[in-house]
């Protein structure tokens, strides 16, 4: 297995990213990276023993205090001091996997040499992800600007030996974790702390995981729908392409093509209709679908330019013999994309609830509930329940946080994005849409049940039989919560 490479001269795609945490990959450090941290790295420590002009930072307080001048004896103590008293994080303790992707995030904007930092901080950086020594963060803390400080403050302790750390799946202080990988704590430079907690990689770690996994969800929901469509005994009218090519949005066009090729075959969906046409929620399976994955393409595309990025500040220009202190930290470049992309899932979930209730409310030849004895069985009567909870949920989820802010640091930082709560809070809602989705797969391969002997395609009837091994077919009222969560599990493993 090859390793990810962090290379300047190439750009990572979040896809790339998200499988290469999600495959265990170890990551390497580019030669060029190399070339470019020492060079300013070099450059910072000329400037500071040379001048004494105050730079934001490097040798002054941070927030309001960006007045207060500090000797250049404390630069070191400031660094430390910076990292222990932003850790002021709560909450629910961050994935694994996200943590996996702060760490090569990290890594990867310091790599381009705008920063100061020595390279030794960033191959820290780098031995972590590779070692699985994952820093304990935690969900609340980061406003979203001034950089996601207290998420990447509690990421950044453990470097210098504070802080705790799952090692290998065993939580443990840093220091002792130091101990165990052989390793002395990280001596921080002048700038160093400030660099490593100035930046969005909390953000753009949940919008890496969230434009990857969701790709798969789309799939997912597209591929469920189809069965849904075979199962309800929907028409097929619905997915000609000369609908979506006199209003040719490329979501529309993608999704009426994979539907065709999902049902391509399917004795069901060719045989002759009594009903003239389907409700929304099966007609506009184009429309709704493709309309979140144009969401979801520009919300990818935002993110690739996150990633590749240099985001925390003040940014260091040695050719140029320049220190300049800007606003690179700030979020909203992240929280206004991952508003749409939490309402663009939520939609997703939203219509797959609508198909489950068609698929149990007795219609087109299926019976209530889709139990062979409604009345003394319940059958899926409380999925839907369950499934409209959650799917509200979702919706709640969706009250946008880009467009609050709360003034912070005594007015210095007087906006900022809450683009931290927008990807938490779109994380949820990514995690609901999977429950959701598996609750219609349930349901569907139910559903299909009552179709035979009529057969579905050759793909549905596969993903059918797969789906079987796990969640059997429900004749008389069980306990619902183990299909589901074997239902659920089966979604989750669903890949494009």
């Amino acid at each position: 297995m090859t390793n990810l490479r962090i290379d300047i001269t190439k750009e990572l795609s979040p896809a790339e990213l998200y499988h290469a945490v999600r495959e265990g990959r170890k990551a390497d450090l580019a030669e060029s990276s190399k070339e470019a941290i020492l060079k300013v790295y070099n450059y910072l420590q000329e400037k500071i023993n040379k001048s004494e002009n105050a730079h934001y930072g490097i040798n002054t307080g941070f927030g309001s205090l960006y007045n207060t001048v500090v000797e250049k004896a404390k630069l070191a103590e400031l660094q430390y001091n910076l990292l222990m008293s932003h850790a002021c994080g709560a909450g629910d303790e961050v994935p694994a996997e996200i943590v996996r992707l702060m760490l090569l995030l990290k890594a990867q904007s310091l790599s381009y040499g705008y920063s100061g930092v020595q390279l030794a901080t960033v191959e820290r950086l780098l031995h972590f992800y590779n070692e699985d020594c994952l820093p304990v963060v935690y969900e609340l803390g980061s406003l979203g600007a001034s950089g996601d400080l207290a998420p990447l403050a509690h990421m950044s302790l453990p470097l210098i030996g504070m802080g705790e750390v799952f090692l290998k799946g065993e939580r443990m202080s840093g220091a002792e974790a130091l101990k165990k990988l052989g390793l002395e704590p990280l001596k921080l430079g002048a700038k160093e702390g400030l660099a490593l907690i100035n930046g969005t990689q909390f953000i753009s770690a949940y919008s890496t995981a969230l434009v990857s996994r969701g790709e798969e969800l789309f799939h997912a929901a597209d591929l469920i729908a189809a069965m849904s469509c075979d199962a309800f005994d929907a028409r097929t009218d619905a997915f000609d392409l000369k609908i979506g090519k006199v209003r040719p949005h490329a979501g529309h066009l993608e999704t009426a093509l994979v539907m065709q090729k999902y049902r391509k075959g399917s004795a069901i969906a060719d045989a002759d209709k009594v009903h003239v046409q389907d409700p929304y929620s099966y007609r506009c399976i184009p429309q709704v679908h493709g309309a979140s994955k144009d969401a979801l393409r520009h919300v990818q595309e935002v993110i690739k330019t996150e990633i590749n990025a240099v985001t925390d500040n003040p940014n260091i220009f040695a050719d140029e013999d320049q220190i300049i202190s800007g606003g690179n930290f700030h979020a909203q470049p992240l929280a206004l994309p991952l508003d749409y992309l939490a309402m663009a899932m939520s939609e997703l979930g939203n219509i797959s609830e609508r198909r489950l209730y068609l698929m149990v409310s007795g219609q087109r030849g299926l019976p209530a509930f889709l139990t062979p004895n409604p009345g003394l069985h319940s059958g899926f009567m409380i999925v839907q329940y369950l499934s409209a909870g959650i799917v509200s949920q979702n919706k709640q989820l969706c009250t946008p946080a880009s467009v609050d802010s709360i003034v912070s640091s005594n007015g210095q930082e007087d906006h900022v994005s809450m683009g931290a709560n927008a990807a938490t809070k779109c994380f949820r809602v990514m995690k609901n849409l999977e429950r959701i989705l598996a609750l219609e797969l349930m349901t569907a391969a139910q559903a299909l049940e009552f179709r035979r002997p009529a057969l579905s395609s050759e793909l549905l009837e596969a993903l059918h039989a797969d789906f079987r091994k796990s969640v059997s077919k429900v004749d008389d009222d069980v306990e619902m919560h183990l299909h589901i969560r074997a239902a659920e599990s089966f979604v989750g493993s669903l890949r494009v």
